[in-house]
């Protein structure tokens, strides 16, 4: 059965893809709030370091589940339906934490806004795309990613600051957030349906499966998101408690701003894709990386606020270059009826990433202390980084042999494969 979408109306296709860029940065914002106020619940509710990380795994993994059993129902079910599903679990997740007086619900919500990010980075850029005037596909990535990586940086600049200077630090913030839902939903609700077709869904997990014309970009790209969302992971999970403990740095404002400064350069990196080129942006986005990572090996053995602020800001321009353009590629290329699994199955890789790592980090913590955790870390992200670049560059002169180009990474500035 195929899925076409409908041909729509200038305004309602305008209209439809403001709306979902809203949702998708209002979705992303939820998950990153709690980043500077994992202090004040640690003392609050009395858990450790490692349980930080654990509380940021539960998450990743909610995010996870949520890609491998609902990351295809947009393409049977239709966008609008999962996009409001994602908003309505963001407002649960979000009341979890207003209520939390302990652990369990601080888990719980955790765990429920990884259920809401899952569908909404699958669903959401699926929507985009389809609703993107002809020939700019490659724009509606952008745009995406953009709102993702936008909400994910918002979030934690508007707790720190809520958390600094407003009253009720653990609770406004989630109630501000809960007022801008709303207007999230009306305009999905009121948004064109780009599906036409449908089919009934089936709920249960599906393995990732890539069409092979798909499978040599997935697996480079694959790589380069695993290692950037390892760096997402350090720097939301693990870097305010270095702040804290390393360099004196309590404050959740500043907390906030060093985690948005992150976020902030990924957006950056993800504009500079359509000057560097796409088939530059995936081995300077692992070049990135790997600097990144010794500029925190730097902040660490210095103890250096400078230091580390350039790790941050390196690692979202790593972060940026390497994830739009691999994610580009694969919206680009990816049939439409199975758009929103290919998006989903390349998240479920990042998101891997994102969590996997920081446990460890969490473990080695708690034995051998966080500065030796985060230089065995940085050296892991390297090395992962570094592994995509030479398979980056074996595919590159592999293609140079047969005498061809590498189509399956390059797009033009205005996003048609070159």
């Amino acid at each position: 059965m195929t899925h076409d979408t409908h041909v729509f109306t200038h305004s309602g296709r305008r209209a439809g893809f403001a709306a979902t860029a809203l949702a998708l940065a209002i979705g992303m914002m939820g998950t990153t709030i709690p980043t500077p106020l994992y202090a004040l619940y640690s003392r609050q509710f009395g858990f450790s370091e490692l349980m930080i990380t654990v509380i940021f795994a539960i998450y990743a993994a909610g995010v996870v589940l949520s890609l491998l059993v609902f990351g295809h129902l947009s393409d049977e079910v239709g966008r609008r339906p999962m996009l409001l599903s994602a908003l309505a679990l963001s407002a649960v997740g979000a009341g979890c934490l207003v209520a939390a007086d302990g652990l369990p619900l601080l888990l719980i919500g955790r765990l429920v806004f990884g259920l809401s990010a899952g569908v909404f980075t699958g669903t959401a850029t699926a929507t985009l795309v389809d609703l993107a005037a002809p020939g700019r596909r490659a724009g509606a990535t952008l745009v995406a990613t953009v709102a993702n990586m936008g909400g994910l940086g918002f979030g934690p600049l508007l707790a720190g600051v809520l958390a600094q200077w407003g009253g009720s630090p653990l609770r406004m913030v989630f109630w501000i957030y809960l007022a801008l839902v709303v207007p999230a939903a009306i305009g999905v609700w009121a948004m064109p349906e780009p599906i036409r077709t449908r089919r009934r869904p089936v709920l249960r997990p599906r393995a990732l499966r890539i069409p092979s014309e798909l499978r040599p970009l997935f697996v480079d790209a694959g790589i380069a998101a695993f290692a950037g969302y390892a760096v997402i992971g350090l720097f939301t999970a693990v870097a305010p408690a270095f702040l804290g403990q390393d360099l004196g740095v309590a404050s959740p404002a500043a907390v906030g701003l060093v985690v948005f400064l992150v976020f902030a350069a990924s957006t950056v990196g993800q504009t500079m894709v359509g000057m560097v080129g796409q088939d530059r942006a995936l081995p300077a986005g692992c070049v990135g990386l790997i600097a990144a990572m010794g500029l925190l090996v730097l902040s660490l053995g210095l103890a250096s606020l400078a230091f580390l602020i350039l790790a941050a800001l390196v690692s979202g321009l790593g972060h940026g270059l390497s994830f739009r353009a691999g994610l580009a590629g694969l919206n680009d290329r990816a049939p439409a009826g199975l758009r929103a699994q290919v998006a989903s199955s390349y998240f479920v890789v990042a998101y891997v990433g994102v969590s996997a790592p920081v446990v460890g980090e969490g473990v080695l913590t708690q034995l051998v202390g966080l500065r030796t955790a985060g230089f065995a870390f940085a050296a892991v992200v390297a090395v992962v980084a570094a592994a995509g670049l030479a398979l980056l560059a074996r595919t590159h002169r592999g293609v140079d042999a047969r005498g061809g180009t590498m189509s399956h990474y390059s797009l033009d500035t205005k996003g048609t494969p070159a």
